[in-house]
């Protein structure tokens, strides 16, 4: 019975160890690949710069007058005590 408890574990172990180095190895790989098509997409960004259009937004000035702002000093101080 321990026998066959010991041999269920080895095969467990050496099933695990094998599962654990396939999928290793896959993330191993997928790195590089990765790293490679970086390299790949930088290269080509060289030789085919892409034109980035610039838009141009209209912003709000806001124009406050100084009463404006000293009334609004004068609110936040009473406010706050």
């Amino acid at each position: 019975m321990i026998e066959h408890f010991i041999e269920n574990l080895e095969i467990g172990v050496v099933l695990m160890l094998i599962g654990m180095g396939v999928v290793f190895s896959f993330l191993y790989i997928l790195v590089l690949a990765m790293r490679v098509m970086s390299k790949f997409v930088l290269y080509l960004n060289k030789l085919f710069p892409e034109v980035v259009p610039v838009i141009e937004k209209a912003g709000k000035k806001v124009n406050v007058a100084v009463e404006e702002a000293i009334a609004v000093a004068i609110a936040v101080a009473k406010a706050r005590g």
